[in-house]
């Protein structure tokens, strides 16, 4: 199903001043309104609009009740010579996503790695921007999140771990970067919801209703899969659980079964979700040549294996950074619902509406 108000197209560099702005009059710091902009622009480019623009309605809620810290004072301890621990201070994830890796990167200027355990924070909106972050810097990056409870554990009946996302990309000399951002769940929560308002059947084997049972009406859905499905789901389940012990445990956070729902209706009592981000320094394992050579070779051989019929083998990230180039040519474009969000946004907060490209 095509839905033909995706027409209403606008510039990046205009949603990034609308986002900036009304962030600005929400109550965020400078500080902060640009993490948020960098991450869900970025997003939005890529195609991740679950992940990017259509989030911002919420951040200003999380604002406006006292859920997220618009100023905090977040708190960088390093532990040992590649690791440390950020306090967030309830502030935005972003802010503490981007913060921490770098953090991360100058440890690892000096000593070839670093580890940064971040705590007291909120959702942070697409994992692959800190990875990407890092390989700005000619680093390699990796980034993990819990969230409160979607998927099924394998075999089980209710939802226990998060989406849980992992996040990694390395540097490629002289093209876009490779890029995996992946939820440990066979799909986001996101893509429920965006199925549901088109009136799209999901796939097979990846959300289940509220007795555990595979089911294919998003209205009907309750719960996310593993990844794998109900025969491989011990894949996925084991993937969530590490990044929640990487994000919660080394973090000294909740696991995500005890965190307040992200879309709970108390928007005052901060969450504590846990990050980990790692980056390392390729120059520490082998000489640069190598490192760019070795990469270089392999992603020429991935591209250049047959495919089959129809279809065509990709590296992670080609899609992504096709739909960027598009949308930084054509535009970002906004579904009916974010446009009336938009709009709403621009009267509430007294922001300068969105231009639509003509």
């Amino acid at each position: 199903m095509t839905d033909s108000t995706l027409d209403f197209r606008v510039a990046c560099e205009d949603l990034t001043r609308f986002m900036q702005a009304v962030l600005a009059a929400a109550g965020a710091n400078q500080a902060s309104a640009d993490a948020v902009t960098r991450a869900l622009v970025t997003a939005s480019r890529m195609g991740t609009d679950s992940h990017g623009l259509r989030l911002l309605p919420h951040y200003l809620q999380a604002l406006k009740g006292g859920r997220i810290n618009g100023v905090p004072n977040m708190q960088f301890h390093q532990r040992l010579a590649a690791t440390g621990f950020l306090d967030a201070d309830d502030g935005l994830g972003h802010l503490a996503g981007y913060t921490a890796m770098e953090h991360a990167m100058e440890m690892a200027e000096n000593v070839g790695i670093g580890a940064v355990a971040v705590g007291n924070s909120s959702h942070f909106g697409a994992a692959g921007c800190y990875a990407l972050a890092a390989v700005e810097c000619g680093y390699l990056g990796m980034a993990f999140c819990n969230s409160d409870p979607f998927v099924l554990l394998h075999d089980g009946a209710k939802p226990f771990h998060g989406t849980n996302p992992i996040a990694f990309a390395a540097p490629v000399a002289g093209e876009e970067p490779y890029l995996l951002d992946m939820a440990t769940s066979s799909v986001p929560w996101n893509r429920v919801q965006q199925y549901g308002a088109i009136g799209r059947e999901l796939p097979d084997q990846v959300a289940a209703d509220a007795n555990g049972q595979v089911s294919r009406d998003p209205s009907k859905i309750a719960a996310l899969l593993p990844l794998g499905g109900s025969a491989f789901g011990f894949k996925g389940a084991g993937l969530g659980g590490m990044v929640e012990i990487l994000s919660s445990m080394l973090s000294g956070m909740q696991h995500g079964f005890k965190l307040l729902p992200m879309g709970d209706p108390d928007m005052t009592t901060p969450r504590g979700v846990g990050h980990f981000f790692l980056a390392m320094n390729p120059d520490a394992f082998v000489d640069e040549d190598t490192f760019a050579r070795g990469l270089a070779e392999y992603l020429a051989d991935l591209r250049t294996q047959p495919a089959a019929e129809g279809a065509e083998v990709l590296a992670p990230g080609d899609r992504e950074w096709r739909c960027q180039a598009q949308r930084d040519a054509q535009g970002i474009p906004l579904d009916s619902a974010n446009q009336l969000a938009y709009a709403e946004m621009a009267k509430q907060y007294r922001i300068v509406p969105l231009t639509q490209l003509g």
